[in-house]
C-alpha cells in the first residue's frame, strides 16, 4: 500500500485517491481503484497491479466490466468519474 500511495495520475501528474475493494492478509490492495483528483480518470488496480496506461494504451472496454463489478465501490458515481477520451 505504500508504494501506491507514491502514485500520481499519469495524465495530469495529480494526485489520485485510492477506493479498496479487497485486500490480503497482509493489507496488500488487490482490487481497488485508483481515482484522479483533477482529471476525474480511474484506473483499476487488478491482482495488486494499477493499470495506469497513458489512454491511447488503454482499452476501456476491457475495463468496463470491473468498473461495473464495482460499481457500489464508486459510490454510484461511475460514469462522472470514468473518463473515457473522445476518439
Amino acid at each position: 500500500m505504500e508504494t501506491i500511495q507514491k502514485l500520481c495520475c499519469p495524465f495530469d501528474r495529480s494526485d489520485v485517491t485510492l477506493g479498496i475493494i479487497t485486500t490480503d492478509g497482509q493489507h496488500n490492495v488487490l482490487e481497488g481503484i485508483l481515482s484522479c483528483t483533477e482529471c476525474k480518470r480511474v484506473y483499476p488496480i487488478v491482482s495488486g497491479i494499477p493499470i495506469m496506461s497513458p489512454d491511447e494504451y488503454r482499452d476501456f472496454e476491457l475495463e468496463r466490466p470491473m468498473l461495473d463489478k464495482w460499481e457500489k465501490s464508486l459510490d454510484g458515481k461511475q460514469g462522472k468519474v470514468f473518463k473515457i477520451p473522445d476518439r
